[in-house]
């Protein structure tokens, strides 16, 4: 839409979340509350978006500046309602040029506000040269929000807050949703008309309905079909709500676009989720980030991936997982951790009980039971035995291993890194491998035990370690007895 100036108020402090996060900056389904006013807003293409920040704007602004690089920011000092928040928005707003044609005024703790719905809105207000439009729902419960009182004729009158309605308005059900449009010209005039003299001492910005009435303007409402859309959080118990429907609206999205969700109550999937068809989720499942999830794929139960992909046909079963990929038709778990940095190839397997960081296996690789696999490369088709240690930390850096394609490890394996065991090679179970394994070879477990004294004092002099066994040893290795 041409000459839409949108401003979007965030400077409020929000006490009763009891935080020491800014309201707005509370994450619903993955994103900060005002994120997704703010993708609500870029919707409606406007040709300025001014945002109202005051209290912590040292955080607040920032994150509206990362998400809207050309956002206004205006810096509402002392928070005297919302009359002197737009007041103060219209002049930072003209420092971009004179404001002309659409002002819409939002708030950013909205989450649930859709884009779609704001189009409607702005276009309708433009459409009927109003003065003033306000985006009205009709509620169950009224309380504490502000009464949407209508003259005979059925055009509004005035919107009177809580604390100033009488009885009989109190009575009403149609609410003021806080999102309200206005013909620029007239609401730069009548912001400085505004009063504080209410029970708030505030101004506020609702009397600019029956300045526009008495001006002899058009003042009117745009009933929306969903009022959820418009509801804010001012607690931690209304900020759970609002993701409970939020998640609701999410995975009801994703079972119309071809996804099965067993149980989705159960189910959590963020904003930024991608799903494909034909995938399933099962119970308890939760998906979160930016994790990508391929078609035919098998999540779930009692799941967590944040960040993460999930290639076409793969099974992921009672697994934690982060910043991982796992490959087209790969198995993981159950009970199974994958922490970032591992890459799963095509059909490998991790299984039960399996730890890995920084790995990377092959195409057919399998790590089946019982491992930890920490900055390794496994090759296609290799075979890690069950209860295997990745050493990949020496007390001070940490090493990489590598193993080759289609070798086969024996059980209880350690492979102190650095180290690599070549192609077709195998390892006899309780294997401690020290040293490179040429392709093709077998190591055979030795029975002796060689102890190096006072290694600890000699290589890492200095450390915590070594004071350790400098107060066990004595200066000069002797041992010291704990009895004396």
């Amino acid at each position: 839409m041409d000459n839409l100036t949108v401003i979007v108020l965030a400077a409020g402090g929000g006490t009763r979340m009891k935080s020491k996060t800014m309201k707005v900056l509370h994450p619903v389904a993955g994103r900060s509350m005002i994120a997704h006013v703010l993708r609500a807003v870029q919707a409606v293409e406007p040709e300025r978006i001014v945002a109202v920040v005051g209290h912590q704007r040292d955080q607040v602004g920032p994150h509206i500046t990362s998400l809207v690089p050309d956002a206004v920011l205006a810096v509402q000092e002392t928070q005297d309602g919302t009359g002197h928040a737009v007041r103060i928005a219209m002049e930072a707003a003209a420092t971009r040029g004179e404001v002309t044609g659409t002002v819409i005024v939002s708030a950013g703790d909205t989450p649930m506000l859709r884009g779609e719905s704001l189009r409607a809105f702005a276009r309708e207000h433009t459409d009927s040269g109003r003065a003033v439009s306000i985006l009205t729902g009709r509620v169950a419960d009224p309380t504490g929000y502000g009464r949407i009182v209508r003259g005979a004729d059925g055009s509004v009158v005035a919107i009177v807050e809580e604390k100033d309605a009488t009885e009989a308005q109190r009575a009403i059900d149609e609410i003021n949703s806080g999102i309200l449009a206005f013909d620029a010209a007239f609401l730069a005039r009548a912001l400085p008309r505004l009063s504080n003299a209410n029970a708030n001492g505030e101004y506020y910005l609702t009397d600019t309905v029956s300045i526009a009435r008495a001006d002899g303007l058009t003042v009117g409402a745009h009933l929306i079909d969903d009022v959820s859309e418009t509801e804010g959080a001012n607690d931690r118990a209304q900020l759970a709500e609002l993701g409970r429907q939020l998640n609701a609206r999410i995975v009801k999205a994703w079972m119309k676009e071809g996804v099965t969700v067993m149980d989705p109550a159960t189910t959590w999937i963020e904003d930024d989720v991608v799903l494909e068809r034909d995938v399933t989720i099962l119970p308890n499942t939760q998906l979160l980030g930016a994790t990508v999830v391929r078609e035919d794929a098998v999540v779930g139960p009692d799941t967590t991936l944040k960040d993460c992909e999930v290639g076409a046909g793969a099974r992921v079963v009672r697994t934690h997982g982060e910043l991982a990929v796992v490959g087209d038709g790969a198995t993981v778990g159950p009970f199974s951790y994958l922490r970032p940095g591992t890459q799963l190839g095509a059909t490998s397997k991790v299984g039960a009980f399996v730890e890995t960081k920084n790995a990377v296996l092959g195409e057919g690789a399998k790590v089946p039971h019982l491992s930890y696999v920490g900055d390794a490369t496994i090759g296609e088709a290799t075979n890690i035995g069950a209860g295997t240690i990745f050493a990949n930390y020496d007390g001070v850096s940490k090493h990489r291993t590598v193993v080759g394609a289609h070798a086969r490890t024996g059980s209880n394996n350690t492979f102190v890194a650095p180290v690599t065991i070549g192609d077709g090679a195998a390892t006899g179970g309780g294997a401690v491998v020290r040293q490179d394994v040429p392709p093709g070879a077998l190591v055979v477990p030795g029975a002796t035990q060689r102890v190096i004294e006072n290694w600890v004092l000699r290589r890492r002099p200095g450390t915590k370690q070594a004071e350790a066994a400098e107060g066990a040893t004595g200066a000069h290795g002797e041992s010291v007895d704990p009895q004396q």
